[in-house]
């Protein structure tokens, strides 16, 4: 029992559950868009959930084991250990795990034609080739500069607006303008990521836009994105209650300090950093939905 136990350990590991949050919020800030208009449906929110839980789990199942065949997670890695280079988990039993969690995936979206209309496979099949081209192929997506366009895209843009939309059947400013806002705050998890292992990468030749552009670069680049993130929902909070302010209020304060964790800390200390990142995207999302449950409940 104690193996079994130990076995189900590193498989959740794997799946990083600390940054799992990234994929949730988005989807949690379109279903409070929908409550606000009026045309929440729990079914297709609950699918919604599944797709994107599960498209960031076989991103992190994929990751893992590219990674590591082609080199680089070295033994001096800063970031949280990965199973597949600690011999936790055999490669093949990696890869298999990624085409499974990826098939859970796809049939979740699938389902969800249901409630929309056959068009939406074609955004399954961006997600799905976007889990394995980030660190597969002949150009693999994280190694050439393309990582923070994809997660803007598939942690911000596509899940607030599709979730959206499968809801209400229709698009809408608001949601596109705040999905980019959250999309902004969760690319900042990956300049944290990159800024730790900017040596790591460099010597592997991952070409992340911090190796590209420097570690100065990368600072300049996280509080810009935390800065257009707030900018773009200001609208909404000066004219929200007092409360929601106040909210906000505390999750600037909390995003200043995580700020000055990236700009003072060095090596495994921005593990913490990360959390601190990932935890902060989530009271973002969490924050605008309650402010939208709560005007839909008041009209």
């Amino acid at each position: 029992m104690k193996d079994k136990k130990s076995l189900v350990g590193v498989w959740v590991e794997a799946s990083r559950p600390k940054t799992l949050t990234a994929s949730a919020s988005p989807v949690l800030l379109g279903c409070a868009l929908a409550y606000y208009d009026g045309m929440f449906d729990i079914v297709p929110a609950v699918l919604c959930f599944l797709v994107a839980l599960f498209a960031q789990i076989a991103s992190n199942f994929a990751n893992d084991y590219f990674d590591f065949k082609k080199g680089a997670d070295r033994e001096d890695r800063l970031g949280p250990e990965r199973a597949v280079a600690q011999g936790w988990i055999a490669p093949k039993a990696m890869l298999v795990g990624t085409f499974v969690t990826l098939g859970v995936t796809c049939l979740s979206g699938l389902l969800l034609i249901c409630f929309a209309d056959w068009r939406l496979i074609w955004v399954g099949i961006a997600i799905a080739v976007c889990v394995l081209a980030y660190s597969a192929g002949p150009y693999p997506l994280a190694y050439n500069g393309l990582g923070d366009i994809c997660v803007l895209l598939f942690y911000g843009v596509i899940p607030v607006c599709f979730t959206y939309y499968i809801q209400t059947l229709s698009f809408s400013l608001l949601s596109f303008l705040l999905s980019v806002a959250l999309g902004l705050l969760s690319v900042n998890i990956l300049v944290v990521n990159n800024y730790r292992d900017y040596e790591q990468d460099k010597a592997a030749c991952k070409r992340t836009t911090i190796v590209l552009f420097g570690r100065r670069f990368g600072r300049v680049f996280y509080i810009f994105n935390e800065c257009m993130a707030f900018v773009l929902v200001l609208p909404l909070v000066l004219e929200a209650p007092r409360w929601i302010l106040f909210l906000f209020g505390i999750l600037f304060v909390l995003c200043f300090y995580t700020t000055r964790e990236l700009i003072t800390l060095e090596g495994r200390a921005l593990n913490r950093t990360l959390g601190h990142t990932a935890r902060n995207v989530f009271l973002f999302a969490a924050v605008l939905s309650l402010f939208f449950v709560y005007m839909g409940t008041a009209l």
